[in-house]
């Protein structure tokens, strides 16, 4: 019997190396065990193979009988486990992963030494969802800084192409991207700056029509594009859709910055600027010119009035306006106040 339960236990192991299923194996100990049961019942007493394999049934029999034992203890073992386990989720705390992880800890450290931003505020950035209409001079800094700074979510959208006369003051793109759709020459770059961040590239222009709805996903709209209509179709969808909308404008040596949110107490783009410049009085930056440094300045300033607001930080530039002159590196902050008879905001 000895020899024989050692043939088996050899065969089990061979199948094992060779890569054979337990359940095969399993049926093939099964059928050892049969064949000796079967030979003890059919052949007489004393015969010499029934001498060599234990003289009768009964050791083969109390063999399955251990066995059975032993996979009714491991079964029952099993059940218990996966009791305890079930009760332990039901009852147990669930363990949330952490909201940020050992390298965005250290890339944010500087942020969080600031009393006014600390690990709330960076939190607070993690979670925002901040949409930038254009990716051009302004949008450039602006992006590369708010992908910097951890903002958790950000929108860019733009219909235009890299061009190499971009790069002049379009830091965030290169020679490499020229011709490529601008919103994923941004994207390219952002992803590359902070992996830890999401960026949502649309490659059109902004209508009025998906306005409403694209607003309504973000809690921050930055406009740094450079056309008025543009302008005021975001300004009217911002104040509709309660959203507060920081807008910058430059031209030459010359860039202003303002907050406009009616939704919180301050003016709302219109109110500011209730008529359109006549066609030709305020030229754009391909008509007039722009000195290579200013969008950097003006769309840093975009970023910093971003991070204030979301964080809650220092007071932003609601109800005022940020006017630089970089030609004469002079700057004045004017009041800006609610018009009364303002069509967008103070509509009857």
């Amino acid at each position: 019997m000895l020899v024989v339960l050692i043939l088996a236990a050899v065969l089990f192991a061979l199948g094992w190396v060779f890569g054979v299923p337990l359940k095969a194996r399993l049926a093939f100990l099964a059928a050892i065990w049969a064949g000796m049961v079967l030979a003890h019942l059919a052949l007489p007493a004393g015969h010499p193979f029934r001498q060599g394999t234990g003289g009768d049934a009964r050791p083969w029999l109390l063999l399955a009988i251990l066995a059975l034992a032993v996979w009714a203890y491991r079964a029952i073992l099993q059940a218990l486990r996966k009791r305890a386990r079930q009760h332990e989720a039901q009852t147990m705390p669930e363990v949330k992963k952490p909201l940020f992880s050992e390298a965005e800890l250290n890339r944010y450290a500087r942020h969080m030494m600031l009393r006014e931003v600390g690990g709330p505020g960076q939190r607070k950035l993690k979670e925002a969802k901040v949409l930038v209409i254009g990716a051009g001079g302004l949008g450039s800094p602006l992006l590369l800084y708010l992908a910097a700074a951890g903002v958790g979510t950000i929108g860019v959208i733009d219909d235009d192409a890299v061009e190499s006369s971009n790069l002049q003051r379009q830091v965030i793109h290169n020679d490499r991207t020229v011709g490529m759709p601008k919103v994923f020459s941004a994207q390219e770059q952002m992803e590359a700056l902070n992996p830890f961040i999401t960026v949502k590239p649309y490659h059109r222009r902004l209508t009025e029509a998906e306005a409403e709805s694209l607003f309504a996903e973000y809690d921050l709209i930055l406009d740094g594009t450079d056309n008025f209509d543009t302008r005021y179709m975001a300004n009217r969808v911002a104040v509709k859709t309660g959203k507060p909308l920081i807008a910058a404008a430059i031209t030459q040596w010359e860039g202003q910055i303002a907050l406009y949110d009616p939704a919180r107490g301050g003016p709302c783009f219109e109110c500011v600027f209730p008529t359109r410049p006549a066609p030709g009085l305020v030229p754009s930056c391909a008509e007039a010119g722009v000195i290579a440094p200013l969008p950097g300045v003006m769309g840093s300033m975009m970023a910093m009035e971003a991070v204030k607001l979301l964080t809650g930080a220092g007071e932003p530039l609601r109800g005022a306006m940020l006017i630089y002159d970089g030609l004469y590196a002079e700057t004045r902050r004017i009041t800006l106040k609610p018009r009364p008879d303002c069509p967008v905001c103070h509509k009857a």
